[in-house]
């Protein structure tokens, strides 16, 4: 009789199990067999870099000048560096150039030594002989025919170096031709693009992504004229600058999506 009772008990275990998988939704099984397996993406792109170059006239000019003296004592090298700038941007001034397009740009005092060797030992040694102060300014102007007055007045005032002369284009400038020519640059890479794709009977269908450059231009020369260089000139000598257009470019790499006709 026990044994009856254990199998029917096992029985009714089986049956229930059974009756419990039964149970299950369906819908979850088919949604495992019919769901999609990945794959690769089939877009297929191309990358095209797209330049725009032009030619245009500054409109900022900027040069870089000062004095440099050197003294026994750094009172009396600031002094005397004192007295001639303040000559030099009077006379820049009288030049026609305004307070607000005059800044400072370096004021440096230091020591300067001198190398001996002493007699006894032979070594080499070094010894206090004074200060130097260098104070070096920036007119920033767009009163381009300017350039020769300014250094003239400078250095008849007492300027003896002249680090920079150059011309350039203004910030507003900068961000006119840099729309321009950024605009251009993208036409042009789409033009790449179209001639590369006509032989292969493919064309543009969309834009994956666009990158844009900075545009540039090539610097000028920064002429560096030292201590003593100026000595001797006379008003009659003038300092001949000229400017000259600036060759502007940019560029804009662009991922087009293409597709067959």
């Amino acid at each position: 009789m026990n044994k009856t009772i254990t199998l029917a008990a096992a029985t009714g275990i089986v049956l229930a199990l059974a009756f419990s998988l039964g149970a299950i939704p369906s819908g979850i099984d088919v949604q495992a067999q019919t769901e999609p397996t990945p794959f690769p993406s089939r877009e297929k792109t191309l990358s095209v870099t797209g330049t725009a170059t032009t030619s245009i006239d500054p409109d900022l000019l900027n040069v870089q000048f000062g004095v440099e003296v050197q003294k026994v004592t750094a009172k009396e090298a600031f002094d005397a560096n004192s007295q001639l700038m303040n000559a030099v941007v009077d006379a820049i001034k009288a030049a026609g150039i305004t307070e607000d397009e005059i800044s400072t740009t370096q004021l440096t005092i230091y020591p300067v030594y001198e190398s001996y060797q002493e007699k006894e030992t032979g070594i080499y040694k070094q010894k206090l002989v004074g200060y130097s102060v260098s104070n070096i300014i920036r007119v920033e102007t767009k009163k381009l025919g300017l350039a020769s007055d300014i250094i003239d007045s400078a250095v008849q005032a007492g300027a003896n170096r002249v680090d920079s002369v150059y011309f350039t284009l203004s910030p507003q400038r900068q961000m006119q031709v840099s729309d321009d020519l950024l605009a251009d640059a993208i036409k042009n890479a789409k033009s790449k693009a179209e001639k590369a794709l006509a032989p292969l009977d493919y064309q543009i269908i969309g834009i994956k992504h666009v990158s844009l450059s900075e545009f540039g231009y090539p610097s000028p020369p920064m002429p560096y004229y030292k201590n003593g260089m100026f000595d001797g000139m006379t008003e009659s000598a003038r300092a001949p600058v000229f400017s000259s257009d600036q060759d502007v470019s940019a560029s804009a790499s662009v991922l087009f999506i293409i597709g067959s006709k």
